[in-house]
């Protein structure tokens, strides 16, 4: 029996069985053996020498949106529109077969956008390239799911139920538990608080059920099943998605105004080319990218050409923005001038731990050589040559 049978008979097992306080512990172990089986689908096959094939996109600029969808959705028309980067686009299923990359310019940042092939239900388990297309958008920043507004709500929650298939988790923070595994000592459980969804005995046996029999586990937040199971895992990654529903000059206005005020989402039309402005706000929002100016000292800023920082991508602190400019100039630096909202007063004097917010801008003193202390009769070094050959010979007497 392969991989996929053995997690659908442990699919209909977990539908047949009734929830209640007795059956908690024998679900929390099926769901370890699905997330084992799952872990295995996505592991390379034995022998094989390399990954397969994928999608080759080089990383551009200063972050990467992919749009994630069924076919037909309008992914390629709205990459064309805001991009203009020409994708083919027509009436029939499966138009796109490779990534398309699209460059964004806002507000001063370059974003790449990435439309991907629609992928299908079943796409986690390989059907229509589905794996290709998830690990790009797992190596992406945010996700923008677009959904057609005309057909019905189980499209987004089919989505979201394969993308979380392969470990990607929507929206959601990662759980406050601590998991360390131990050589000796058994297993120590501890918690902050009530737990009331899973217990003592439970972890245990989930925690058997990977043989791993001596670890520390502390919950610091009241979690589940699952989002124990996704810390011993360790594989998951946690990211933001946009849900961005098109076709919406197709519907009446109230489910219009319904499907705006739910949770992350947004309401297009690439026909009429309507809200994308609003789309483009919600991106950046959600990205959380920080624009830093630079200001030479005795000059005006530089309002041209920011540094971009994010907190995913290394971090937004006055020591991460000078990593970014180069590796050396943390060592050098005397102490840092900052304008801005992140600034109490300005200029404020800040260290390298100061957290930077968007469009501050920031005067980095350098601290002065050694070598150049003194003058004159007070210099503390030489300017004559080491090597005495080097040193210039004076003109000979006249006799």
């Amino acid at each position: 029996m392969g991989i996929i049978e053995r997690i659908k008979e442990i699919e209909a097992e977990m539908a047949r069985t009734q929830k209640n306080k007795a059956t908690e512990y024998h679900l929390g172990q099926l769901k370890a053996k699905i997330a084992k089986l799952r872990t295995q689908l996505l592991e390379p096959p034995k022998g094989s020498s390399g990954g397969g094939e994928g999608f080759e996109v080089t990383k551009f600029g200063h972050g990467r949106v992919a749009l994630i969808g069924f076919p037909s959705v309008g992914k390629s028309t709205l990459l064309t529109m805001l991009t203009g980067t020409h994708s083919e686009a027509a009436s029939y299923e499966f138009t796109t077969l490779t990534c398309i990359p699209g460059i964004i310019h806002y507000n001063d940042t370059k974003i790449q956008l990435l439309d991907l092939p629609g992928i299908i239900e079943g796409a986690s388990e390989g059907k229509g390239r589905g794996r290709q297309v998830i690990a790009v958008a797992k190596s992406s920043d945010i996700v923008l799911m677009v959904l057609d507004a005309s057909k019905s709500e189980g499209h987004r929650q089919i989505l979201t139920k394969e993308l979380e298939a392969v470990g990607l988790r929507l929206n959601k923070r990662p759980p406050q538990i601590y998991f360390k595994k131990k050589k000796t000592g058994g297993i120590s459980f501890n918690s902050t608080l009530t737990l009331t969804h899973v217990d003592e005995k439970l972890c245990y046996q989930i925690l058997h059920e990977y043989k791993i029999h001596n670890a520390e586990l502390l919950f610091r937040e009241d979690a589940t099943v699952d989002d124990l199971i996704d810390v011993i895992e360790g594989n998951r990654k946690y990211m933001k998605c946009v849900y961005v529903y098109n076709k919406i000059d197709v519907i009446g206005i109230d489910d219009v105004d319904k499907l705006a005020r739910q949770p992350n989402s947004v309401v297009i039309s690439c026909n009429l080319k309507l809200n994308f402005d609003r789309l483009l706000a919600k991106m950046w929002e959600e990205m959380g990218l920080v624009r830093v100016y630079t200001k030479p000292q005795g000059q005006q800023p530089d309002f041209g050409d920011p540094v971009v920082l994010s907190a995913d991508r290394g971090g937004c602190s006055v020591g991460d923005f000078c990593n970014h400019i180069h590796r050396s100039l943390m060592k050098e630096v005397k102490y840092v001038l900052v304008w801005g909202t992140s600034a109490r007063h300005y200029p404020q004097h800040c260290g390298l731990g100061q957290v930077l917010n968007d469009e501050d801008v920031v005067q980095i003193v350098k601290k002065k050589d050694k070598e150049g202390e003194g003058r004159g009769r007070f210099k503390s070094h030489s300017t004559a040559p080491a090597r005495i050959s080097d040193r210039e010979k004076k003109a000979p007497l006249k006799q």
